[in-house]
């Protein structure tokens, strides 16, 4: 079962990343697949990652792009059935893989994804301070990514994590609640893991409050009832919104020469402030350094969490479900990735657009697959060979890179065969090769017969206009841009 599970870390080179992986290296059993950790540091010296007792292991790169980011490069590079997320500053108890392994053998069709069992340790000496009450809460929270495992297939089906959350919250409520909307199930395996509460300095809980502007989104993407169905509380953002228009009102009344009433306000807005401040207080270990923290923060949090929760009401106007990005990006060959040189079977003359390269390069950075179907007519013609056709395209993976399909249509349009386009056949084959789904694959050309191959595959399709497109299939065209980056462009910001 493990042979089709794939462990991927997303990771900011924290230390705790060490303790992760040298807990993975030491436990006994079986071993997945492989573990693909998501370096989502901008710059910075190579992980190394090398122990023995590891699986295979290998780096990935985001560039800095924020953790749901970062689990979508890892889960979209794994060619597994299963992934299993842990974060870096987890510890896996000894029997995590076979206790895996355990949770998900046999599981019925319907379930996506199997929850790990999380303890977080709190101080034996003392009374936990605010922050590491905060932390514990992670062992009664639901479907966090900590240790969560999904099948590929459910991810795919819905795009992965929405990258339009940018940082680590409520990113994995919101792809939960996507994947259950599919009428998939979500289950709690019997796996645990150690989330130690990691350092921390004492504005903490004032940066935290960015995740306000999140709930908005999770509220205009899932509706008003998100919390229930997502086992988020409310916590005190209402308290936090009077608390707030208390202190304004006291400001404004001043100004307004209304001293009686500006002091009302102002006795409010202390008031909720104390009480605020010694909620947090009360439970703590109440040492001088935690007392005063609380005090400060508790005057900074609720508006700092009112000005938050408005910025995403504005940020978020009308926002849209998340498709996230294709699985695979078809290309038709020459007019779009090269030069059209009519029946060529020269590799001297394959000669690459203006940032063709680039392009293919942004898309596998994003762990996006990509291909060509190409339509080669000239070989049922006589005026090439299927050798030449070959060599050109061994050459166009020296000049752009790898490919992880290659189709070819040999046939003339007289042959009536399913793979010529605008036949769906090569798209298909495609789709079948790497076992996607043909509506989340992109088929990118520079004529109507690309598009309407891709339409009749079920596949989305974007036009490149040169010179000899014809006028009629432009008007025709769902998709229509200037160039292959631009066509690009469009993939990665998810208009597909």
């Amino acid at each position: 079962m493990l042979a089709q599970v794939t462990v991927v870390v997303p990771t900011i080179g924290r230390p705790s990343l060490d303790v992760l992986l040298d807990a993975l290296a030491a436990a006994p059993g079986p071993r997945p697949a492989e573990i693909i950790l998501v370096d989502d540091r901008p710059t910075g010296e190579p992980l190394r990652p090398e122990r023995p007792g590891l699986p295979p292991v290998r780096v990935v790169r985001t560039g800095g792009g924020g953790p749901a980011r970062a689990r979508n490069l890892g889960w979209r590079t794994a060619r597994t059935e299963w992934i299993a997320f842990l974060d870096d500053d987890v510890v896996t108890d000894r029997d995590w893989y076979s206790r895996l392994e355990q949770d998900l053998t046999g599981l019925a069709p319907d379930v996506a994804g199997s929850q790990g069992r999380v303890r977080v340790p709190l101080p034996e000496h003392r009374r936990p301070t605010d922050w590491e009450r905060g932390t514990a809460g992670l062992a009664t929270s639901s479907w966090i990514t900590a240790d969560l495992a999904y099948r590929r297939a459910a991810l795919a089906a819905v795009g992965g994590f929405d990258e339009r959350f940018p940082r680590a919250f409520r990113e994995d409520s919101d792809l939960a609640l996507r994947v259950m909307d599919t009428g998939s199930r979500l289950v709690r395996g019997e796996r645990w893991i150690t989330h130690p509460v990691r350092p921390a300095d004492r504005w903490i809980s004032v940066r935290v409050q960015a995740g306000n502007a999140d709930d908005v989104l999770m509220r205009r993407l899932h509706g008003p009832d998100w919390r229930e169905r997502a086992d988020a509380a409310l916590g005190r953002r209402p308290q936090h919104t009077a608390v707030t228009a208390a202190a304004l009102a006291a400001v404004g009344l001043a100004a307004a020469g209304k001293p009686r009433a500006a002091a009302l306000a102002a006795t409010a807005w202390l008031a909720g402030t104390a009480e605020f401040a010694w909620r947090r207080i009360a439970p703590g270990p109440r040492t001088g350094t935690e007392v005063a923290t609380m005090a400060l923060t508790s005057t900074l949090i609720p508006p700092l969490a009112t000005w938050h929760w408005l910025r995403g009401v504005v940020q978020h106007v009308g926002v849209a479900r998340w498709r996230g990005l294709p699985d695979l990006v078809l290309f038709d060959r020459d007019g779009t990735l090269v030069h059209d040189y009519p029946y060529n079977g020269d590799p001297a003359w394959v000669r690459p657009v203006d940032g063709a390269k680039e392009s293919l390069d942004r898309l596998r950075a994003r762990g996006v697959r990509i291909g060509v179907v190409s339509n080669q007519s000239g070989v049922a013609r006589g005026l090439i060979t299927r050798e030449q056709v070959d060599a050109c395209m061994a050459r166009l993976e020296e000049l752009l890179g790898p490919f992880d399909t290659v189709q070819v249509c040999p046939h003339g349009p007289e042959d009536g065969c399913a793979c010529r386009k605008p036949a769906p056949g090569m798209v298909k084959a495609a789709c079948a090769e790497l076992d996607v789904d043909p509506s989340r694959v992109v088929v990118v050309g520079d004529i109507g017969a690309d598009v309407e191959a891709a339409a009749a595959a079920g596949a989305r399709g974007i036009l490149v206009p040169t010179p000899v497109t014809r006028r009629e299939e432009v008007s025709a065209a769902p998709h229509v841009v200037a160039t292959l980056p631009a066509a690009v462009d469009e993939v990665l910001g998810g208009h597909w």
